[in-house]
């Protein structure tokens, strides 16, 4: 049976001689698998170039519930990203959070809400003209309230570290390594309390930027299971130095 569906590209893999099994994360379907077949054909109905990591997608696909490989029977880029692919900033920020999602969306069930929002943050970063330096942080902890570990933000103030682990602000220092200290604890609740939309205003400088991606990188994968390595978090670090 055809369905229409909206889909954010996450990752290809090679598949015979002209196809590929392109993992989507759909609006209807949440996390899937789609063989793709002729795409590095020169006339391809879906051309290689409109599965990059995370470009937007309208597709027509057939869905079997329960299956483990589905087929696309149309695709159309949309809306088609004016400035990622060609902005070196923007695309390591965009490769950078293609790694993490993939990393952490691991679902077969629908979720509206959090595929829109991750959507909408997409089309935000392609149109903003400046300023995007620090898009990738605010991001991160929007999207930890849809994966389930978004902090309690009601007393954060009276609080002076934010305990990792736990996922919650504490008075004292945690008896372990995985917290927020004192001096970090007031950007680090700045950018939870940020609007995705308004991004571009906040002020973080290089160094502090390095050390606040570490420690969203360590609050990921100390809340997701099997979250592994990431590894192009060091590119984005020299392309924003």
């Amino acid at each position: 049976m055809l369905h229409k569906t909206k889909g954010i590209v996450l990752k290809t893999t090679n598949f015979a001689e002209t196809s590929v099994v392109a993992k989507i994360y759909t609006q209807k379907f949440g996390l899937q698998s789609y063989l793709i077949n002729g795409v590095k054909k020169p006339k391809a109905k879906i051309p290689l170039n409109m599965l990059q990591p995370m470009h937007l997608l309208d597709l027509v696909v057939y869905h079997k519930p329960n299956g483990n490989m589905q087929r696309v029977s149309n695709a159309r880029s949309f809306p088609v990203l004016q400035n990622i692919p060609y902005d070196i900033v923007k695309s390591s920020i965009v490769i950078f959070l293609n790694e993490m999602i993939y990393k952490s969306i691991k679902q077969q069930h629908e979720d509206e809400v959090m595929f829109e929002f991750i959507a909408k943050s997409i089309e935000l970063l392609d149109q903003t003209e400046e300023g995007v330096a620090n898009f990738h942080l605010v991001f991160l902890l929007k999207l930890s309230r849809f994966l389930g570990f978004y902090p309690d933000l009601n007393q954060a103030e009276k609080f002076k570290f934010f305990d990792l682990k736990d996922g919650v602000f504490v008075a004292n220092q945690p008896p372990h390594i995985y917290f927020i200290e004192e001096e970090l604890k007031e950007n680090w609740l700045k950018l939870f309390t940020s609007s995705i939309e308004n991004f571009n205003k906040l002020k973080i400088g290089a160094a502090l930027r390095k050390v606040l991606l570490q420690k969203i990188i360590q609050f990921y994968s100390l809340h997701i299971e099997d979250f592994g390595q990431v590894k192009s978090h060091e590119i984005l670090k020299e392309v924003l130095s």
